[in-house]
């Protein structure tokens, strides 16, 4: 009896330090400000999961980590979700999402959306951290340092991070509802690899794989014999009608 009760307590007490929490990737065309992860700061402990929701419509964005030193860079050895464009609504609403796992809550966790179209989306500010810490390496000089981040556009902040990062990690693909035919996840070629700095950061994506999938790792080459967008002309096409789709 009394084992019962302690193990109840421990069940308990793991349900309290590890809770599930949802981010919201985009906002529909007409919002203030389309160019947004909502909510930017959230605070998780280790195994708590955060579901990125990409319901932006219509939409092209990615959930790449970066550092607080370079907001818009992709961190060497960091998590990287793709860019998942949504250019119309389900009938039913389904969309897109990615699961992310905390494994190390004792540091920052600071991510960005990748896309350069129509503008780069880190220069609006589009981006976010987990455990944020007090001092001055805060959310609001996070976001001012993207807004003025003026070397965001070039093609290796394209390239495709990993599913593992470095305090948080995916296990899986971004997954897309069957009957969601409209959206797509873009994969490009593996990024650099390289020693990961102290502080949390980002990769980048953009390749084609036209449904969900577990990764077999970082740079996974897309399935369903889809291109790889940024270094396929016709890939190219596709991700500039999207982004204008945006305007």
């Amino acid at each position: 009896m009394r084992f019962a009760s302690l193990a109840a307590v421990a069940a308990a007490a793991a349900v309290v330090s590890a809770q599930d929490q949802v981010v919201t990737v985009g906002l529909s065309t007409g919002a203030a400000d389309i160019f947004v992860f909502t909510p930017n700061s959230l605070t998780a402990k280790n195994g708590s999961v955060i579901t990125f929701q990409f319901a932006g419509t219509p939409g092209n964005h990615s959930v790449t980590q970066s550092s607080f030193p370079t907001p818009c860079e992709p961190l060497s050895g960091g998590f990287d979700s793709g860019n998942v464009q949504k250019l119309t609504n389900s009938t039913d609403n389904a969309v897109p999402t990615w699961n992310l796992t905390v494994t190390n809550d004792a540091k920052p966790i600071w991510f960005y959306c990748k896309q350069n179209l129509p503008t780069p989306h880190c220069n609006s500010g589009m981006v976010g951290v987990i455990n944020v810490q007090p001092g001055a390496n805060s959310l609001g000089a996070f976001v001012a340092a993207a807004q003025t981040d003026k070397l965001v556009v070039r093609v290796p902040r394209q390239s495709q991070g990993g599913l593992v990062g470095v305090g948080a990690s995916a296990s899986a693909d971004v997954s897309i509802p069957s009957g969601l035919t409209s959206a797509s996840l873009f994969k490009g070629p593996a990024a650099p690899t390289g020693t990961a700095p102290a502080s949390s950061g980002a990769s980048g994506a953009s390749g084609a794989s036209g449904a969900s999938g577990a990764s077999s790792g970082a740079g996974a080459a897309p399935t369903g014999g889809a291109t790889t967008l940024g270094f396929s002309l016709g890939a190219a096409v596709v991700g500039a009608l999207a982004g204008a789709a945006l305007l």
